[in-house]
């Protein structure tokens, strides 16, 4: 009897604890999501008053052209001193663009809907910009997209979706890329494509971490963007860094997981270097996957990007080095195409580590790291 006993209080005990570490782990989950989304609000109604001030300070662009450009590279240039990434001249624009397509008696009129208050329907009031937040539902990332979109129709059918539906960033981009608002204008079951488009697949889902880690929302905390999307990757990338590193002295560390914005995308090059002998950047992308025609298309993206915005003048053409860490297919491939003539090329091959000594490094590598996780989940 006492045995029996025993074995039922442990088993009460046990499913309590269950109970206890569920509705903690869900606690956590949501103060997760609630703080991204209060930084979030804080930071769209601040790039949105900050818009409100260049447009009122250049009179809504009855200033001549130059003197409104000059104006936002000294700031651009002032801000970043000041409070680092995030305040380029073509994001002040941005900052510009997005006030003037939500003016003030919208924002307002919102506000003033929220509030119950009259008080707010006023344009000329002053906010808080606790109380400006408010009328932010949605994420920064969020209206950069509804900003790319031409169509006035179109932007507001998005948003209204994104509020009504509370469509993640993700879902946005899919909904976007699908025409969703094209397909709908066609249908003759509009009603049953709206509810349709409305379910949330599972690759739509973001986490409060992604949430915390969005770009902007790092640049606006002015908090630094390192991490990979695995610990096998991270470990890869650093172990890469040091033997490159170690082949001689040509490679130099420039930085890792180097972010680049083309558009309103952001995309991540985990390796910089700048290799001496070349006088050239050398970007590294690694794949724990298979490799794809898609992974050269966006390698050429970040060359023609790194070419453009972080070459310097005297510097030859940046190359590009794919590596893929699969199992059961290992390659490492030079991205040498675009560049001036064949004798540099031949000179890249000649100056660059050996492919085949990358492949079997990275085969290596991995057995190592994957052996020790092993050990210790064991």
């Amino acid at each position: 009897m006492p045995n029996i006993m025993k074995s039922s209080k442990s088993k009460i005990t046990l499913q309590g604890f269950k109970q206890l570490l569920s509705g903690i782990q869900q606690l956590l989950e949501e103060a997760r999501h609630q703080a991204a989304r209060s930084v979030n609000a804080l930071l769209t109604a601040s790039y949105w008053e900050i818009g409100r001030r260049i447009v009122e300070h250049d009179q809504g662009g009855k200033i001549r052209a130059e003197y409104g450009k000059a104006v936002l590279e000294k700031l651009s240039n002032d801000l970043t001193r000041r409070f680092g990434r995030g305040f380029s001249v073509d994001n002040l624009q941005r900052f510009r663009v997005f006030y003037l397509a939500y003016p003030p008696a919208l924002i307002y009129a919102t506000l003033s809907r929220k509030s119950q208050s009259p008080k707010y329907a006023t344009p000329s009031r002053k906010f808080d910009i606790a109380v400006l937040a408010t009328a932010f539902p949605l994420s920064w990332s969020h209206y950069v997209r509804f900003l790319s979109v031409k169509n006035d129709h179109a932007r507001k059918f998005y948003e209204t979706e994104s509020l009504r539906g509370g469509w993640s960033i993700r879902q946005l981009d899919r909904q976007m890329n699908s025409q969703f608002y094209e397909r709908i204008a066609l249908s003759r079951n509009k009603a049953g494509m709206l509810k349709k488009g409305a379910v949330q697949k599972a690759q739509d889902r973001t986490s409060p971490e992604e949430e915390i880690k969005d770009p902007y929302v790092l640049e606006f905390l002015g908090l630094k963007d390192e991490y990979s999307e695995s610990d096998l990757e991270e470990a890869l990338i650093r172990h890469l860094e040091s033997f490159l590193l170690e082949l001689g002295g040509d490679f130099t560390f420039v930085a890792r997981q180097k972010r680049l914005r083309v558009g309103d995308e952001w995309y991540r090059v985990d390796l910089v270097f700048f290799h001496r002998l070349l006088r050239c950047l050398v970007l590294v992308d690694l794949k724990v996957g298979k490799f794809t025609h898609a992974d050269a298309g966006q390698m050429h993206l970040y060359l023609n990007y790194a070419r453009e915005h972080w070459t310097h003048p005297e510097e030859n053409p940046p190359v590009g080095l794919i590596l893929c860490a699969k199992k059961d297919a290992t390659v490492a491939h030079y991205a040498l195409e675009g560049l001036p003539n064949k004798v540099l090329a031949a000179e890249y091959r000649t100056a660059l580590p050996d492919e085949r000594k990358l492949v079997e490094e990275l085969k290596r590598t991995r057995v190592q790291l994957e052996q020790s996780a092993s050990k210790k989940s064991s």
